[in-house]
């Protein structure tokens, strides 16, 4: 039974301190308080919670982690490497919204149906909302499984019908830029323009041109070291590639075709890795140098889009193409399924030639 203690506060008022205690074997199993301004509140309380508590699995629900979910998310992204850099980033900004001071029994569809109007009040597209609350739902997923937090699975799925309907997520739709010629060539040359004037800078032309022929996304650039690089068997090994299976991502042999393979040569064996250089300053200088030539809406992933549609152009097959860009679903290329063999645009690409080595910096 639950027991009502009345006390004063200092400024006179009253104060009902409502309190269950549980014993099991003589031994006290669970205790709880709850301080009311008015007894019959403090009695209802008592009521109902002990009716909770009673009820088929009440006593072991208590006891699970009560936990916020920003004590989930703190808890899920200690390891990057497994759960993914981009993923570990959007659960971090999750940190900054009031939802993350729930307690994870307490979250409801509505919490996250508001976190979603925050969202896009904040101009982020509604495939990026969608994005959030797939992430926060993994997130719920692993606690409850994994560390018992009494969290309702069905909440994230109520959340995402919601703002279906009230258009604040949308999948996102794919994504057709493709740099031209001339916008290469604009590019090209205000990067080795930079080079000239200050050879210690990264060789963003050799980076560019190789994120095209390679059809590699940004960071596995970046990761490739020359022991992952066989020239006479065609082929290198791209660590961590992205793997809608697997956040850490997985070791992939892929063909590196010969004109990849020529902006290989070039740079000098300094470091493990073939482009010792950080995916944060290839993504500056490439957004920089399109403000500056006032190329619009032009990001460094739309490079590997503009070499995966080459390689159609020049009439490779579907399993050609993946054998280059390393997709393992087929499915994901029916997208380039519209494009006919019209040849190669880079036939005759006056950059191949004005590629210059790295200078090796003087220790």
């Amino acid at each position: 039974m639950g027991t009502i203690k009345e006390r004063s506060r200092k400024d006179g008022t009253k104060a009902f301190m409502a309190e269950i205690v549980i014993k099991k074997n003589g031994q006290i199993a669970h205790r709880e308080a709850k301080t009311f301004d008015r007894k019959p509140a403090a009695r209802r309380w008592i009521e109902k919670r002990e009716g909770e508590l009673k009820s088929p699995g009440g006593l072991e629900r208590v006891k699970r982690p009560q936990g916020t979910l920003g004590d989930a998310i703190a808890r899920c992204t200690e390891d990057v490497s497994r759960i993914g850099r981009t993923k570990a980033q959007v659960l971090r900004t999750v940190l900054e919204y009031d939802i993350a001071e729930k307690r994870m029994d307490e979250i409801r569809p509505d919490d996250l149906v508001d976190l979603a109007r925050e969202l896009r009040a904040g101009d982020r597209a509604p495939s990026t909302v969608l994005n959030y609350l797939s992430h926060i739902g993994g997130v719920i997923s692993v606690a409850r499984s994994a560390w018992g937090y009494d969290v309702d699975r069905t909440v994230v799925q109520d959340a995402l019908e919601a703002t279906r309907r009230l258009q604040l997520t949308a999948k996102s739709s794919k994504r057709e830029r493709r740099p031209t010629l001339a916008e290469l060539d604009a590019i090209m040359t205000h990067f080795q323009t930079i080079r000239r004037r200050r050879p210690s800078s990264n060789p963003m032309d050799i980076i560019v041109a190789f994120a095209i022929f390679s059809t590699r996304r940004q960071a596995e650039i970046c990761r490739i070291q020359w022991e992952d690089y066989e020239p006479d068997a065609g082929r290198v090994m791209v660590r961590g590639m992205k793997d809608p299976g697997d956040n850490a991502g997985v070791d992939t042999w892929v063909e590196i075709i010969p004109e990849a393979a020529r902006i290989i040569e070039l740079m000098p064996r300094r470091a493990p890795e073939i482009f010792p250089y950080s995916t944060d300053a290839i993504s500056a200088a490439f957004t920089r140098s399109c403000q500056f030539l006032d190329i619009g809406d032009l990001r460094f992933h739309d490079l590997r889009h503009e070499g995966v549609s080459r390689l159609f152009e020049m009439g490779r097959t579907i399993p050609q193409v993946a054998s280059v860009s390393g997709h393992r679903s087929w499915q994901s290329l029916q997208r380039y399924s519209h494009i006919r063999a019209t040849g190669d645009k880079f036939e005759s690409w006056p950059w191949f030639e004005r590629l210059e080595a790295p200078k090796v910096k003087r220790r």
